[in-house]
């Protein structure tokens, strides 16, 4: 017996997405024998590119039920079936994380249409829905919404049914999720893991860190990796022998725990940040005429630290500074990004107030440039920033020293004993260019949410 199914979603970053609608066919290999098909109050925003694309927003979704309220009826309907769809992955995925959020244990047999497709009509230059089902001439209505695109893949499915060799191709196709579950060791590992924030260390049989991570749910996290197939997880899962973990409160304070742990133990693992990875530098400098000048360079820290902030690839850098060139009005040429003896292009399309050629003047065009100076680069003077601590009447307290990462600490959240819990509980932050872009990052994305203060006292 198969369910064929199709969910769509909010968006939003990966595991943090909420179903918007779903519809289920069950089918007894001939023919349609059940139904559910039902709107979802996510609890949370839409995308608006995935408004655009389905036609669902949240005013829509308001009196809708929650997902709670039909999770029995998806339990039952798919009981005992191989849930069918086209990218099982993502609708498996989606079921599974909102049955996680519910504290239930969701797991059914999964069969991909793309993958039976992909076997059973070689060849074709594409296999999403919309390419097949007109390849195919299958009719399709209210594409990109849950019933219309999971009947046109009960349409594909029944045609891929009847295909020659079909029955051995499915059985062969037919995933159990997640294989950990039936790993004993991989049981024991995740038993006493818990679903918080913070930083995990992977150790093989000789007690050597091989990798080193973080997450908001580290148990959900990991359960990912023993369920990746990838090369890279098997060889990692192959060496696991034991896993330890520390919770955080924050994301910020992971982060940080993170760099400074992969670059001290450089476990075998995590080659991405073993070494800086923010390799260069927004600097500014004054011109003959005395305009401030924004240029990218590969940063020297043994010459010169006093870059604005850091990006991983000067690609990376010079998009940065086109975004700021609309934002701030700034001129091509006094950013590098347009090399020229007379003015520049922005200029000639009057997007550009003249600085190329001093039709604007310095003291104008710097204040601009100062505003984005001040917005990200790493605060010189002596800070205190407070974010969420690990339980109920702590918060968590990260201090920076003359634009410079000095560490962070738990403290009472009545703050009564301030400058002592500081004291005895400090646990030093490495200052390094990583560990001050993940700080400006992480400051200027919740700058709203957080509350930072200047340090009255040296610690």
């Amino acid at each position: 017996m198969y369910v064929i199914l199709d969910i769509e979603s909010t968006g939003g970053k990966y595991n943090e997405e909420g179903i918007t609608e779903i519809a289920i066919y069950k089918h007894d290999g001939n023919k349609i024998v059940d139904e559910f098909v039902s709107l979802v109050n996510p609890e949370r925003k839409i995308q608006s590119f995935v408004i655009g694309l389905t036609g669902i927003n949240n005013q829509m979704l308001h009196d809708q039920p929650k997902f709670y309220e039909i999770a029995k009826r998806i339990i039952e309907i798919t009981e005992g079936c191989i849930i069918v769809a086209h990218n099982a992955k993502f609708d498996y995925r989606m079921l599974r994380l909102e049955f996680d959020r519910l504290g239930y244990k969701f797991e059914r047999q999964t069969l991909c249409t793309i993958k039976l497709a992909e076997k059973l009509l070689p060849n074709l230059k594409s296999y999403s829905l919309g390419k097949l089902v007109k390849k195919l001439e299958i009719p399709i209505q209210n594409r990109h919404r849950a019933s219309g695109d999971a009947l046109a893949t009960v349409k594909l499915f029944e045609l891929l049914l009847s295909k020659e060799n079909s029955e051995d191709l499915i059985k062969l196709q037919i995933t159990q999720n997640p294989k950990f579950i039936k790993d004993k060791k991989a049981t024991d590992l995740l038993e006493k893991l818990p679903q918080s924030i913070g930083v995990y260390f992977f150790y093989n049989e000789d007690d050597e860190i091989i990798y080193i991570g973080k997450s908001k749910n580290i148990k959900k996290r990991i359960q990912q990796h023993f369920a990746n197939s990838s090369h890279k997880s098997k060889k990692i899962r192959d060496e696991i022998n034991r896993i330890s973990f520390e919770t955080t409160g924050n994301e910020l304070i992971a982060l940080l725990i993170e760099n400074q742990n992969i670059k001290k133990q450089k476990p075998k693992y995590n080659r991405a940040l073993k070494k800086d990875i923010f390799s260069y530098g927004l600097y500014t400098s004054k011109n003959k005429e005395g305009y401030q000048v924004l240029n990218l360079k590969k940063i020297d820290e043994t010459k010169d630290k006093s870059y604005i902030t850091s990006f991983t690839t000067l690609k990376q850098g010079r998009k940065f500074l086109a975004a700021c060139v609309e934002k701030y009005d700034l001129c091509l040429k006094l950013t590098d990004l347009h090399k020229t003896q007379g003015p520049c292009f922005n200029y000639g399309i009057k997007k550009c107030k003249g600085a190329c050629i001093s039709e604007e003047s310095a003291e104008l065009y710097n204040l601009r440039v100062n505003e984005i100076i001040d917005h990200y680069q790493m605060p010189q003077e002596n800070l205190i920033v407070y974010d969420r601590g690990r339980q109920k009447n702590e918060e968590a307290i990260i201090l920076t020293e003359k634009g410079k990462m000095k560490g962070y600490a738990y403290v009472n959240s009545d703050k009564r004993n301030l400058k002592s819990d500081i004291e005895q509980n400090l646990v030093k932050i490495n200052d390094d260019r990583d560990a001050r872009h993940i700080f400006q990052s992480y400051i200027r994305k919740n700058e709203k949410k957080l509350k930072i203060e200047f340090l009255e006292f040296s610690v």
